[in-house]
């Protein structure tokens, strides 16, 4: 814990991850001491002491830290935190909209990703209150900004390769993507949250806007700009199953289905609490680009 003349300690989970990366140097900018777990040896790093492990079974202990901060996934995050003792230090953990999303997905395996989300989030609630501990969950919906999340860079891999994206013409469905620097700004400030149990906020990102017009955005971004195809239902759906077939992706049903469905999101308790102000999804090609190893 911290004492007199010495700077705060935060343990860091997943932080060579797409948020964890921005997380561990806003840290740094602040002047904490990290011990930031990841599974394979990092460089060394003024500030940080890096401890390889896995969730939950070798991530090593948990006392002794100002905060604990988990920026990879919940379910692992949570059966960790449960059974390993950390005193009553601040907890700031990052879970996901899809446990709103996916709770009535027609694909089973949605629906166990949500259940997964739900008990995780009620281990939380239970652990931390009982250790005194203030904790507070943060749901992104959809992440961009570092060139390593599965939604909106896969889509640009796709454009680039082909050179052209196909959708279906009724792909208006409401989206917020968010920059992963709002994110980590927002785990920072959760961090001067006081008071035990567990505050959860969902994290849109600064803009609501039609899937469709998401997609554009993405592709106007690349160099040289791919096409955007827009297709009648019918043809979009035979032309998903042959993209299936030869492997060119695969997206089930259920995410097809997404595209014309309102994902939207308040941003308002976070703004209140967190002092939350995410950007406009204005994307350039860099943030597609993969991350240096």
């Amino acid at each position: 814990m911290t004492t007199p003349g010495h700077p705060p300690r935060a343990l860091l989970h997943g932080a060579s991850g797409q948020i964890g990366r921005r997380v561990l140097a806003d840290l740094r900018a602040r002047g904490w001491r990290v011990v930031a777990l990841s599974r394979e040896e990092r460089p060394a790093m003024a500030g940080v002491e890096w401890r390889r492990g896995v969730l939950p079974d070798s991530a090593g202990p948990g006392d002794g830290f100002d905060a604990i901060i988990s920026c990879g996934p919940l379910d692992l995050f949570s059966h960790w935190y449960a059974r390993t003792p950390t005193g009553d230090a601040r907890v700031v953990a990052f879970g996901s909209t899809s446990v709103h999303v996916k709770a009535d997905s027609s694909d089973p395996g949605e629906r166990d990703v949500a259940a997964r989300l739900r008990l995780a989030e009620t281990r939380l609630a239970d652990a931390a209150p009982a250790r005194g501990a203030a904790a507070t969950l943060l749901r992104p919906t959809l992440v961009y900004g570092a060139g390593s999340d599965r939604n909106l860079t896969r889509i640009a891999a796709l454009a680039r390769r082909h050179g052209f994206f196909i959708l279906p013409h009724d792909a208006r469905g409401l989206r917020q993507p968010v920059h992963v620097d709002d994110l980590a700004a927002a785990a920072v400030a959760a961090l001067s949250l006081r008071g035990p149990g567990l505050r959860a906020y969902d994290l849109p990102g600064g803009e609501t806007l039609a899937y469709r017009e998401m997609v554009a955005r993405v592709l106007a971004a690349l160099q040289p700009p791919p096409r955007l195809l827009v297709l009648p239902g019918p043809v979009f759906a035979l032309a998903a199953r042959l993209a299936r077939v030869t492997g060119l992706h695969d997206a089930g049903a259920a995410v097809l289905a997404r595209m014309r469905q309102d994902l939207a999101f308040d941003a308002g308790p976070a703004r209140e609490a967190l002092g939350y102000a995410p950007r406009p999804f204005l994307p350039d090609a860099a943030m597609f680009d993969a991350p240096p190893r």
